[in-house]
């Protein structure tokens, strides 16, 4: 060997390349091994990730904006997507924003963050406190878009390695405007045929995701009703027509829908949380307004529930020789999230590979609502909780609460899910690797431009 010029030092270092380059998880078509979940994580938790995810929330949070109002924060967001080359378009329900990256063929599968803030008066002193007198992010909205941002960033550096299509869908107006709904009307789910969403939790512990397949959030409604009668003095009852007195029998016969009529083993809610009627304490008033909100986990139950809650009503307040009109907001029924199965098997599955499967909690479900459900009415969609509370610390308030925290240390989780469970959809929807030089991409005029305002 040293005869020919090689010493024996120099040939086990050439011995040992070999052995790197065939136990390299690149194949020899020079495709990059898939980033695993565990990798996605470490990419999420890196420093200049990190700072911009956080970065981008608190600039939101700063400038809260009601729902379809949210024209600053679908600003900077196009602002975002700009900066990283990806193409969208807007406006989708006003402000909404629905960006696109990969390859433009099929699979296209979505993830969502709502916009919206709430009106509410922030009384956390903190450096980046909300500067909009009467508005506020108390539900990590302003998270949830940084989150997706920061998804975007990550899933853009993989994108000449997506055979498939990962459609951004920031959304505005999940706050009682049913923001989904809009989008869903104005296109923003054409070609998609599975859905992710998540929602920061105080309720969990930071590094953990919560979950479960079939019915997680409740579907929702509103109803007011005007009930009338005849004022007068309050010394002389026997003279008027109580629509208060009226009013107060209604509000307990509603709580008997569901202690007295409901499947004891089936969740429901009617809540009186509206009522409003008379000025003076010596005058008894024509009519009295209440209102509320009842929630169900099927839409039979919620079908009947609307049925009798009328029918409650207007009867007891004919009962007091009262009248009684019922409306109901069905412009801002929400309908029953439900986790499709599938999906729910796909998301153990990357979640297990993340966090281990110690860190993987049941979600018991919940009778709040979400307008994620518009989504998952139409197609398998998923819906999940990522945790935010310090293990030992203090609790964390819950949401739609002026003092209302975030816990950004939970920033990355949420990144890193939103790109893993992506790419790994996309990725076992493919054929064999060896397969994926036959397949030709769509031509880019399919594609919106990177400033596509429609």
């Amino acid at each position: 060997m040293e005869a020919l010029g090689i010493s024996p030092s120099s040939l086990s270092i050439s011995f040992f390349l070999l052995l790197l380059l065939l136990s390299s998880p690149y194949p020899s078509s020079c495709h990059p091994s898939p980033p695993t979940p565990a990798d996605f994580l470490a990419r999420a938790m890196s420093p200049d990730l990190v700072d911009y995810v956080v970065n981008i929330r608190r600039k939101i949070h700063q400038y809260p904006e009601l729902g379809y109002q949210e024209f600053a924060t679908s600003e900077l967001i196009r602002s975002e997507l700009d900066r990283l080359g990806i193409r969208y378009k807007h406006p989708v329900a006003i402000t909404g924003v629905v960006g696109y990256i990969g390859s433009g063929n099929a699979p296209f599968v979505a993830i969502r963050a709502d916009m919206d803030a709430l009106p509410i008066e922030e009384s956390v002193d903190w450096e980046y406190k909300s500067k909009v007198p009467g508005k506020m992010h108390a539900c990590g909205h302003d998270g949830h878009v940084a989150m997706l941002l920061g998804a975007a960033k990550l899933l853009q550096e993989q994108s000449k390695e997506l055979q498939g299509t990962v459609v951004l869908l920031f959304q505005p107006a999940e706050e009682g405007g049913a923001g989904a709904k809009s989008m869903i009307e104005e296109g923003a789910m054409e070609n998609v045929e599975a859905i992710f969403g998540l929602h920061l939790s105080t309720k969990h512990p930071l590094g953990t995701v919560a979950s479960r397949a079939g019915p997680a959030l409740a579907a929702n409604g509103f109803f007011e009703a005007v009930i009338s009668g005849k004022g007068g003095h309050a010394a002389l009852p026997q003279h008027s027509v109580d629509p208060i007195v009226a009013a107060s029998n209604v509000i307990v016969s509603l709580q008997h829908l569901v202690s007295r009529e409901a499947d004891p083993l089936e969740s429901q809610v009617v809540t009186v949380s509206k009522f409003e009627g008379g000025g003076a304490f010596n005058v008894i008033p024509d009519s009295v307004t209440i209102g509320g909100t009842f929630r169900a986990f099927s839409k039979e139950s919620f079908v009947q529930l609307t049925k009798r809650i009328e029918e409650v009503i207007t009867r007891q307040a004919g009962v007091h020789r009262c009248n009684a009109t019922v409306t109901f907001d069905s412009e801002h029924f929400y309908p029953v999230t439900t986790n499709h199965k599938g999906l729910h098997a796909h998301f153990l599955k990357v979640a297990e590979g993340m966090l281990g499967m110690d860190n993987l909690l049941e979600m018991k479900p919940l009778m709040g609502a979400e307008d994620f459900s518009f989504y998952s009415e139409i197609i398998p969609g998923f819906f999940y909780h990522i945790g935010m509370q310090e293990k030992g610390g203090e609790q964390l308030p819950s949401a739609h609460n002026p003092y209302y925290k975030m816990n950004e240390d939970a920033l990355p989780f949420g990144t890193a899910f939103h790109a893993a469970l992506v790419t790994r959809y996309i990725l076992e929807k493919q054929p064999e690797r060896h397969d994926e030089t036959l397949r030709q991409p769509i031509s880019d005029k399919d594609l919106p431009k990177a400033h596509d305002e429609l």
